[in-house]
């Protein structure tokens, strides 16, 4: 007799007898979500405890998920949330404050105002290009975190900042920790990972034109928008054109790395030769500064030393070489009644498939703890003793516990509607458009995102339902395989986690439904331009797919 422990489950897509009662069904805990955050304006904790367990009710009741297996998948959550997410914030904030106790933030100040003291700028050089290595490092909640902390030390207004970052950590996603949202779809399609890796650099470069106008007309008028459009088209242009180059070219593991940096470097370069007119601030902050202090190169080089000790570190812990040493001394642990027990069934497969699970306890190979050793070494470095530098450490542990709660409440939500089918339910419901399939499914890739938080998850989920219904439509299963990542990075902004991330770095808690309410139309209309430009590739430019 088979214990309740292995026995097998099959997930339903249609258990109300109606294809679209179940499609709503299956997407009340994200309206609930999403009602208590951006209307009711409760704390994101409490609104995510709420949404997941109206999640766990539905998939138990509904859905006919046995209770094991829920608890499985809600432990699993839990345990990626601490390693993945939440441990990567608390360790960039750690980095963050102790730069500030050592009194060396000002130093960073000066050395970035060098550069230029227009906010419009700085966005570009921290949040878009630095927010860049950092995605193609290690990817997570690093960036919005690192970038986001960094940005309100300097002066800005701490939820513009928020929004910034968000808005900025979008065509990044795609090729963010190393490749890993490719590597995902190579796993569930079997397509070539070059061909994925050259149709995302070609559907992604004319959003990274786009993104320094977007982000820069977010929060000020056209007229000082375009006041500033050649830093804006330098920084796109580079970015863009390395993006296209490397993927299609090189390799898909570095992408953002290289782009990243070359828009660092290009556009310090730039930025020395060309000034804006006229320096722009926010309204409720002091005029720019017009003499700065002026800082030798070690000085400058010593104030910087937690952030490039930080991404020196990052980026090892995402070197695939470093990473499979040092997972190799971390046991597998699979999820009990959980793992190759659930099946996920055609037509999201073409035959019933036995979805993986296994606890993620890579603690070792991981952004947080290299941000974390890069904060322990820089602690003393700055000036500070070792016992402050841990002390600085448990008051941002004990600063960021709400937040922590809300990530893990938000990762329980994201794998019950995983594990339980409600995601597929949804991605199901989208490939009922015929020739407009292009553009929605495009939407699949938004809806996964939005749902899991990752985009490597999204396409784990969704890549090879994209590739079924592409070759059944007559499509490029490239072409759909790549829109479901390219699609989905435009969801990462209003992802749970991303805005609980977010507010709490730049020290906003309680504020994630005004983000919400701020980022939710501008990811729609990016998806929709992203959908646009796929559902161009699919009638008029299939000549251009690899």
């Amino acid at each position: 007799m088979q214990s309740y422990l292995t026995q097998p489950w099959h997930q339903i897509y249609d258990p109300l007898g109606n294809v679209w009662l179940s499609t709503l069904s299956a997407a009340l805990p994200i309206f609930l979500l999403f009602y208590l955050l951006a209307i009711r304006r409760t704390p994101a904790h409490w609104a995510a405890v709420g949404a997941s367990t109206l999640c766990m009710a539905l998939a138990a009741f509904e859905f006919h998920m046995p209770v094991e297996k829920i608890a499985g998948a809600a432990a699993s959550g839990i345990v990626y949330a601490i390693v993945r997410v939440g441990w990567v914030l608390l360790a960039a904030v750690f980095v963050y404050e102790l730069t500030v106790e050592s009194g060396k933030f000002e130093v960073i100040k000066e050395s970035i105002g060098g550069v230029t003291n227009d906010r419009r700028l700085q966005t570009l050089l921290i949040a878009f290009a630095f927010g860049s290595v950092l995605e193609g490092a290690g990817g997570g909640g690093a960036p919005v975190a690192i970038c986001g902390a960094m940005m309100v030390g300097l002066g800005f207004d701490p939820f513009a900042a928020a929004i910034l970052c968000l808005i900025a950590n979008t065509s990044p996603v795609a090729f963010g920790a190393v490749g890993n949202p490719v590597r995902a779809l190579v796993a569930v399609t079997g397509l070539d990972a070059m061909k994925i890796s050259g149709m995302m650099g070609r559907i992604l470069p004319f959003t990274a034109l786009l993104l320094p106008f977007w982000m820069t007309r977010m929060v000020t008028s056209w007229r000082n928008t375009f006041a500033v459009w050649p830093g804006l088209l330098t920084a796109g242009a580079i970015f863009a054109g390395f993006q296209f180059y490397w993927s299609n070219y090189q390799d898909f593991g570095l992408v953002d790395i290289i782009a990243g940096m070359a828009t660092l470097v290009g556009l310090t370069i730039f930025l020395k030769i060309w000034k804006p007119k006229e320096i722009w601030r926010f309204d409720n902050e002091p005029a720019a500064t017009v003499q700065l202090r002026s800082y030798s190169f070690p000085e400058i080089a010593h104030a910087w030393t937690g952030f490039i000790l930080l991404s020196l570190f990052v980026v090892l812990s995402g070197v695939p070489a470093v990473v499979i040493f040092l997972n190799k001394l971390i046991p597998v642990v699979t999820v009990p009644g959980l793992h190759n027990l659930v099946f996920r069934m055609p037509p999201v497969f073409p035959t019933p498939h036995a979805e993986g699970a296994v606890f993620d306890f890579t603690i070792l190979a991981n952004a947080g703890t290299g941000a974390f050793i890069a904060g322990l070494i820089a602690g003393p470095i700055l000036g500070l003793s070792f016992g402050k530098t841990i002390s600085v450490f448990f008051r941002t542990c004990y600063r960021m516990r709400l937040s922590m709660l809300a990530i893990s409440a938000m990762l329980v939500l994201g794998y019950v509607t995983r594990y339980s089918g409600m995601d597929a339910v949804l991605g199901l419901a989208m490939t009922h458009t015929g020739v407009l399939f292009p553009f929605f499914g495009t939407m699949i890739g938004w809806i996964g995102v939005s749902l899991t938080g990752t985009d490597a998850g999204s396409n784990a989920l969704f890549g090879s339902l994209q590739v079924i219904t592409a070759t059944k439509l007559g499509l490029p299963p490239v072409l759909m395989a790549a829109a479901n990542s390219a699609g989905g990075v435009m969801g990462k902004m209003i992802a749970a986690q991303s805005l609980v991330v977010a507010v709490a770095a730049v020290g906003q808690p309680g504020r994630e439904g005004d983000l919400f309410r701020k980022v939710l139309p501008h990811s729609l209309v990016l998806t929709a331009i992203i959908g646009l430009i796929v559902m161009a590739f699919a009638t008029v430019g299939q000549a251009w797919v690899p």
